[in-house]
């Protein structure tokens, strides 16, 4: 098991990017895709049509959600935390993704960089 642990400038304020990662209806403006989001605890998720399914656990209002991740049946929880804070005029957001399968690591790395949290920051980010 690995863990990925990232931080991110973000050029939003928290509020924004709370919504970007708990709105269903950002979620899909960024992803592409719908997505099925709560922020009440203990609701189950969908991001990527399936590809990403779990467990949302805890929420702190722009500025903390955790979840648990769906890996068929590992025996410890894959757990991410995101983490939101106010840096200037942007965010700063840490990603911390525990229990990684060491065989999905790799893409799992590579879809924080670029699907989930850099596709965010090109959402707030536009090149005109």
């Amino acid at each position: 098991m690995k863990t990925f642990k990232k931080s991110f400038k973000i050029n939003a304020e928290p509020s924004d990017v709370y919504s970007a990662v708990t709105n269903p209806y950002t979620i899909e403006l960024w992803s592409g895709y719908p997505a099925l989001m709560s922020t009440e605890p203990g609701s189950e998720f969908s991001l990527w049509e399936g590809d990403i399914t779990g467990k949302n656990i805890e929420f702190i209002q722009d500025k903390k959600l955790v979840q648990e991740w769906d890996f068929g049946n590992q025996p410890e929880k894959s757990v991410v935390t995101i983490s939101i804070a106010p840096d200037r005029e942007n965010s700063l957001v840490t990603v911390e993704h525990i229990n990684i399968p060491d065989e999905e690591f790799n893409d799992i790395a590579e879809g924080w960089r670029e699907y989930y949290i850099g596709a965010i920051i090109n959402f707030f980010n536009p090149n005109f």
